[in-house]
Parts: C-alpha cells; structure tokens; sequence
C-alpha cells in the first residue's frame, strides 16, 4: 500500500470540501480531496443562492434550538464568505431578502465549484475522484489520516495532519434516514446528489465522533406525490414553495400546522402525518401572486400547478369551494370534510378570529375561486442530524472535547438546525472556510 502526508485531506468534493481546499491551497497546505463519485461539486451544483439570517437575534428567532456557538459562528463569518467567492473571482449579486427573513446573494455555484477545482489543483493540490474512503487512520486518539481504494481496487493511505469530513450528509440511505430522522424517512423522495450516503458520517462514528441531535428534522421541500425527480432541475421545479400561502390537510382532513412559517417547515409536519401526505389547497390570489411566481428575486418562475399536471401528479381544479367536495374517493380524503375545513377557516379568517393552527404570516382568507389543488408528499434535500463539532469545525467526541485530527464541514454537520433552517450553502462556505484556517494552524 502506498502512502503519503499532506497537510489537510478532504473526504468530499462539494461545496465545503472544495471551499476548504481551494483556501487552504493558497495559504500554502499541501491538500488532497478525495470523492467517491466522478465528479465534484455534489448538492451544491443545484444551488443558487447563498444565504442565511442577517443577525443573531434573527437567527435564534429562527433556530431557537440551534447550537449557540455554531449559529454565532455563522452569522458573524457569513460576509467574510461571500467576499472570498469574489475573491476567487465568481460574480456575487446584490444582496436580497430570502425566505422573509434572511439576506443572501445570488452566484452561480457551477461556476465557483469549477474554480475551486482550478485553483486546488493549479496550487499543487491532487483531487482523487471515483475513490472510496475506507476507515480512518486513528493512532493515540487522534486521526492521523485515511486507507483509501480506488474503482480499480487499488489502495493507498493517505497520512493528514488534518482530516476533513465532507460529503455532505446522509440523505442518500434510507436506511439511517429511518434511523435517525424519522421512521417514516425511508420512503421520501430525494432532491439531492445520490453519492451523499453517510460514508463521512460513518467512518467518524467509528474514530470516536459525537452525533446529534435527535429529532432534529431535515431541511427539504414539498413535492406532488407520484412524481418521480427524473432530473436535478426537478428539484426547484417540483418544489410547492407556495405551500406557505395554501391550506394543508392531512388524510385525517385536518390542517396540523401553521402553513406559512415556511414550506422547509411544512415538509418536517408532513412526514409525521399518517402516511406522510396530504392536500395543498389555494385560491385564485395564490395562484397568481405564488403559484406562477418566483419564489425569490432572479429565480426562474414556473406554474407548479400545470407541471404537476403535466407529469400525472394528482391534481384538481375546483371551480367553487363546493367542488371540493367531490375528490376523487381512491386519493383517501373525505372531499366535504376538506371542503367544510376551507369554510371555517375561510369564515375564521374574514372575522380575524383565531385560527388553529395559527397563520402567523398570511392570515388571509382563501376565497377567491377557482381552487387548485395537489396532492403532496415531503422530499429530502439533507438531514439535521449529524457530527458535533466547534466553531473552529473540530469534530467532538463523546466526552465533548475536540477530537484530535478530526474536522466536519457542511451538511455532515449536526446541531447547527434543529427543527429550523437558515442557509445550508452558507453553512458549508462558512464552515469549510473555517476548517480550512483550522488546519492551517495545525500545519504550523
């Protein structure tokens, strides 16, 4: 078996791996990537913005159960984020509000993952692709490296001042899915790379890495049932956003959740709904002011509504509240029960009387026929749970202390969200930012 020392070696070729090795490169680290796939830039070649809340009292509003060094980390660093995109020279637009209360920019992530590869390998960096990490090298407690095997079974060892993990989370198995999102995460559909299957998450947990948190949820979006996400580009639009002006019912006919505190939000509720689906509902004025519009500034509008048709979704449009009535009986829902749901939260809402669940930040009334409506179902993008670590991306282990040699960057990263979402392309230029100064100082 071959070996070799760098100074910081990346399991992961996204946006975090990459970020990590193009800055560690032009501080003068020796660094090798390694990627299990055939090429690099994972999840992050979907993306298209880089966002997150603008100030720590709006994070915590946010993710009030976030850990607190993390969240700080991210809003204080975030701005030094994006001036190293344009450093790198990657266009960044203006700054823009995102999902109502958080600021980002628009930048072509292609774009900025291909230059992140440049500069890694035009400053001595080697980017192993097709390469599978087998276990981590572990000597007196600290991680001094990793075996890795090539698609051709060749082996070598790769010794590391610095091990990164970031490959970007475990969405890709349905089976630590079940385990550690939801019995019932298996069988969501995925709006994400397919390499990202826990290779990271697991070879930590063997070397000794705390994990958390339970319960934590996952950031993802709805989708129309039935469809399957044939392409990247379904994963924008196939995605309901709109669903935070809609009324949601489960298969009970029942509205389970305030609808309008965000559709990443509404995503988490459905999957713990019997058989993790159910009815968006909206009116004429959501359809016009959401369904064909852009979900933020500079996006690509698509009718939602006329696509899902178009690909089979099961779709309706009723040209009165009492067509509701008559939904088709093989979906599973009792039409006049959804139908007399509308009524009373449309008769709720004209008076201004509370509503349960609430609907903090659309009140208004859905009266405005005609009335189109989707079958829904959650699909995931990444998991909430994952590696502890500090604000200087060290991967902790069970006792809460840094584990020697160890870092985790991007959406291996656990405890950041809980049950809230602020920004996963942030976290992971931030965070792979920071793993980078960090093994920098290691390195010296």
């Amino acid at each position: 078996m071959s070996a070799e020392a760098v100074d910081l070696l990346i399991i992961g070729a996204g946006m975090a791996g990459l970020t990590a090795g193009a800055r560690a490169v032009r501080d003068g680290l020796s660094v090798l990537i390694v990627e299990i796939s055939g090429d690099v830039g994972g999840s992050a070649r979907f993306a298209g913005y880089a966002w997150t809340a603008p100030t720590h009292e709006i994070m915590d509003q946010q993710n009030p159960h976030g850990d607190l060094p993390l969240k700080r980390a991210l809003v204080d660093r975030f701005a030094e984020g994006v001036s190293w995109i344009r450093s790198v020279g990657v266009e960044v637009k203006n700054a823009q509000r995102i999902l109502g209360f958080g600021r980002g920019h628009q930048f072509d992530t292609n774009h900025y993952v291909g230059t992140c590869r440049r500069l890694i390998l035009d400053g001595g960096g080697e980017l192993l692709l097709n390469t599978e990490t087998e276990r981590l090298l572990v000597e007196h407690g600290v991680v001094a490296g990793a075996e890795l095997r090539s698609a051709d079974g060749t082996r070598r060892q790769a010794r590391a001042r610095s091990t990164l993990i970031a490959t970007g989370g475990f969405q890709g198995d349905p089976e630590l899915r079940t385990a550690l999102v939801h019995p019932h995460a298996g069988r969501m559909r995925l709006r994400s790379n397919p390499h990202s299957r826990g290779g990271g998450y697991r070879l930590a947990v063997q070397a000794g890495a705390a994990t958390g948190h339970e319960t934590a949820g996952f950031y993802g979006h709805l989708i129309p049932s039935g469809i399957p996400l044939a392409d990247p580009a379904d994963f924008v639009d196939l995605s309901l956003y709109y669903s935070e002006h809609a009324l949601l019912f489960n298969l009970k006919n029942e509205r389970f959740v305030d609808e309008t505190l965000g559709d990443h939000l509404t995503t988490i509720a459905l999957l713990e709904q019997p058989e993790s689906r159910g009815l968006l509902i909206a009116d004429a004025r959501v359809f016009r002011d959401w369904i064909v519009g852009a979900y933020v500034e500079g996006a690509v509008a698509v009718d939602k509504f006329a696509l899902a048709s178009k690909r089979g979704g099961r779709v309706g449009l009723a040209g009165d509240l009492s067509e509701l009535a008559y939904l088709p009986a093989e979906w599973g829902y009792d039409g006049e029960a959804v139908r007399d749901g509308v009524e009373v939260y449309n008769e709720r809402a004209s008076a201004r009387l509370e509503l349960t669940p609430g609907r903090r930040l659309d009140p208004l009334p859905l009266d405005e026929p005609p009335y189109y409506v989707i079958e829904t179902v959650p699909a995931i993008t990444f998991p909430f749970h994952g590696l502890l670590i500090d604000d200087r991306a060290r991967v902790l282990n069970l006792d809460g202390e840094p584990l020697g040699g160890l870092l985790a960057a991007g959406s291996d990263v656990g405890g950041l969200w809980n049950r809230a979402y602020a920004g996963g392309i942030a976290a992971a230029l931030v965070f792979g930012l920071t793993a980078a100064d960090t093994a920098a100082k290691a390195a010296t």
